[in-house]
């Protein structure tokens, strides 16, 4: 039986993607967690109860499936114990069959699997800041200080170091003013 899963994620978060992935396979049944959340993964929880010898568990990429290595080992281990397997198609994982990948392309997956956790988690973030209406990025300098620190520069009366002593702006923030 190849059972695919899916999650919800900041780039995919009705999971249409991973549906037009997952399409290009016969699937016996499909599950669907319900939030995003790498905590209270239920119906993850439930189908490594349900899994029997011989199921595939089907997924679009190792991030659907697991938020660290620590939860990928734990979740192998799982299939292992039922003689279940994983099927992960971005990363061409078939663990039916003996690997055929250098042990550096499985540690690049493994880094890839890394970077994908931490890039939702910034963008999820950055995105939620956004919808609150919090500025993201380095804070910009007042106006009033830059406007100040221009007309010191163009009265020439001025050192650089005194116009970052008194304004805060710096040579080159200063200079990045005045090239607009």
């Amino acid at each position: 039986m190849i059972i695919g899963y899916m999650r919800p994620f900041f780039e995919d978060p009705t999971c249409e993607k991973q549906v037009k992935i997952l399409e290009t396979y016969e699937t016996d049944e499909v599950r669907t967690e319900e939030h995003s959340s790498s905590k209270r993964r239920y119906v993850l929880d439930q189908l490594l109860e349900d899994i029997r010898p011989g199921d595939i568990i089907l997924v679009s990429h190792l991030y659907v499936l697991a938020d660290s290595t620590r939860h990928l080992i734990d979740v192998l281990n799982s299939l292992d114990t039922k003689q279940a397997y994983l099927l992960s198609i971005r990363e061409n994982i078939d663990t039916r069959q003996a690997l055929d990948q250098s042990f550096r392309e499985i540690v690049q997956h493994l880094v890839a699997l890394q970077s994908d956790v931490v890039s939702m988690a910034t963008r999820e973030g950055l995105s939620k800041a956004k919808e609150l209406g919090k500025q993201t990025g380095r804070p910009r300098k007042p106006d009033e200080n830059v406007k100040r620190a221009i007309d010191m520069y163009q009265s020439k009366q001025y050192s650089l170091a005194d116009i970052r002593e008194q304004t805060g702006i710096s040579k080159s923030t200063l200079y990045r003013y005045l090239e607009h």
